[in-house]
């Protein structure tokens, strides 16, 4: 391929437009941002921008600390359990047959074609007190108290005289639930990419060579598919980390430092400490791609 100096019009061709919509609607936005994020609250729509750092300082409070920390906690669950299950799926993929890899490959795609909100929305009906799980529990419930009449047994009670509904809906597990379910299928993906690329001469040799299982993954698997782990693990910890719909419709009073951006900008009308708090959640991810591309270039310095 020649140089790309050798044509340069054919290069400015290809790189100028998509240059001007990233400096038109991303760029300026998000300076436009910075600067508000600098200013102090006039009136009821007005911003006085004061280069004064005060709406990070009030960042600093312990309150937002302690939801900040609350946040990263929810986003590591998230991808934790991400990566385990994404695991799992990406290597089924892999060493699945052919004629089936496209058809699995399609069903993690699936979720993709429906709307994001519509998909929580359904979430609410699966984890609500008569909500589909509960609804299948109580059915389990009833004919096992049926089969214990019928056997002699009646005046045993599996779960008391009444069924209780389980309350998944409006806590903790249905915030994370609903983070791992939206975000799955980013950290499947980049996994079964690289996960598909090994050479299954390693995983035959360990094999033969008298490693089991476990000590084949460990040793072979995951060594050979840490791209693929990081670039996962960013994808979905990032997006995670600032979520605020699902914590909304799905936690209830929970509250994250996504919901509370999005409150500022909305309710509150604070656009300054909203940018304040966007470009400190910002920094920190800039921090993590900083820490992916530092282990990154140390991975390949060890190897090289």
């Amino acid at each position: 391929m020649d140089n790309w100096r050798k044509n340069p019009l054919v290069f400015w061709v290809f790189a100028l437009p998509p240059s001007l919509w990233l400096v038109a609607f991303f760029l300026v936005p998000l300076a436009l941002i910075w600067v508000l994020s600098f200013g102090e609250k006039s009136g009821l729509i007005q911003v006085v921008v004061t280069w004064v750092p005060d709406n990070y300082l009030r960042a600093l409070d312990p309150i937002y600390l302690q939801i900040f920390a609350k946040s990263f906690w929810f986003a590591g669950l998230t991808t934790f359990f991400c990566l385990v299950i994404g695991f799992l799926i990406a290597v089924a993929i892999t060493f699945a047959p052919a004629r089936r890899r496209a058809m699995l490959l399609l069903l993690v795609m699936l979720p993709f074609w429906t709307n994001l909100l519509i998909r929580t929305y359904a979430l609410i009906t699966v984890f609500r007190t008569k909500g589909m799980i509960n609804h299948g529990l109580e059915f389990l419930w009833e004919r096992s108290n049926a089969l214990l009449e019928l056997v002699g047994f009646g005046q045993l009670q599996l779960l008391g005289e009444q069924f209780q509904p389980l309350k998944m809906l409006y806590n903790n597990f249905a915030v994370v639930a609903g983070l791992v379910y939206v975000h799955l299928p980013f950290m499947v993906l980049p996994l079964y990419a690289n996960i598909e690329k090994i050479d299954r001469s390693y995983i035959e040799a360990s094999l033969d060579l008298g490693a089991g299982q476990w000590r084949t993954f460990f040793s072979v698997i995951l060594p050979l598919t840490w791209h693929g782990v990081l670039s996962g693990v960013i994808i979905v910890f990032v997006p995670a980390l600032g979520a605020f719909f699902i914590p909304d419709l799905l936690g209830g009073k929970i509250q994250l430092i996504g919901n509370v951006i999005e409150r500022q900008f909305k309710s509150a009308n604070d656009w300054p400490f909203g940018g304040a708090l966007s470009f400190l959640l910002m920094y920190l991810t800039f921090g993590a791609l900083a820490l992916r591309a530092a282990v990154s270039g140390r991975k390949q310095g060890l190897e090289a």
